[in-house]
């Protein structure tokens, strides 16, 4: 696949599509209006052109981006760093979000524990020829 935007398909996991009219230009939609203001910025430090607009659809106002399809690498670059900027973390709650890590290490060195407890009785079990549970 040569152009990651050349799809006929938009799921709406990624914010851009191909434009409708003209297949030369990306389109970036937004509905939040800090991520778009945050893009716009970017674009314009970056010296890139663009168009924006408005558009209204089942109820939700986005902002809309139109660029050249030869600035694709620099603006697909420009909308990850401003997701990243504005997202918020998986488990927003500090306390609950240390403790669930702490109780995966917990469960991860108990796990490791258990394997290295198995190999010493396996390695026993080599050098006697007897088996471990065995009653005799």
């Amino acid at each position: 696949m040569d152009n990651p935007i050349d799809h006929s398909i938009d799921l709406g996991f990624v914010n851009y599509v191909q434009h409708p009219t003209n297949q030369s230009y990306i389109v970036y939609r937004f509905v939040d209006a800090k991520r778009a203001t945050s893009f716009e910025a970017a674009l314009v430090v970056k010296e890139i052109w663009f168009e924006k607009d408005h558009d209204e659809k089942r109820g939700r106002k986005y902002t809309l981006f139109g660029v050249h399809k030869n600035d694709f690498k620099k603006t697909e670059r420009i909308n990850f760093d401003v997701e990243a900027t504005h997202k918020k973390p998986f488990i927003p709650n500090k306390i609950f979000r240390y403790s669930i890590m702490l109780i995966s290490g917990t469960i991860l060195t108990l796990a490791l524990i258990g394997y290295c407890k198995q190999q010493e009785k396996l390695a026993s079990y080599d050098q006697s020829d007897i088996l471990i549970n065995d009653e005799k």
